[in-house]
C-alpha cells in the first residue's frame, strides 16, 4: 500500500500505534495548539433546587410510590399464545 494511503487509513494507523505516536509528536500543527485544561466536572451542570421543590418532588413521589400496582394483563396474552403458558406458569 502507498504510504500516504497508509497514513490517511485508520485501520493501518491502528495497526501501527507507534507510528501514529511519532507522527503526532512531530507535528508542528499540534503542537502549535494552545493547552489548556478543562474541568467540566468541577462545577455541577444542573442548579441546586430549592426546598420548595424538592418537598413537592418527595411529596409527588409519594403519591407515585402509593399507587396500587396495575396488572399488565400479560396472563392474558400468555393464555392466547401457547407456547408462552410454560414461561408464564
Amino acid at each position: 500500500m502507498n504510504s500516504i494511503h497508509s497514513r490517511l487509513n485508520p485501520f493501518v494507523l491502528m495497526l501501527d500505534p507507534e507510528a501514529v505516536i511519532s507522527a503526532m509528536e512531530d507535528s508542528k500543527m499540534l503542537r502549535s495548539l494552545r493547552q489548556r485544561i478543562c474541568r467540566p466536572l468541577d462545577k455541577p451542570l444542573i442548579p441546586k433546587t430549592h426546598t420548595i421543590d424538592r418537598i413537592a418532588l418527595r411529596d409527588y413521589d409519594a403519591v407515585i410510590d402509593a399507587e396500587e400496582f396495575m396488572d399488565s394483563g400479560v396472563h392474558f396474552y400468555a393464555e392466547a399464545q401457547p407456547a408462552l403458558q410454560a414461561a408464564v406458569h
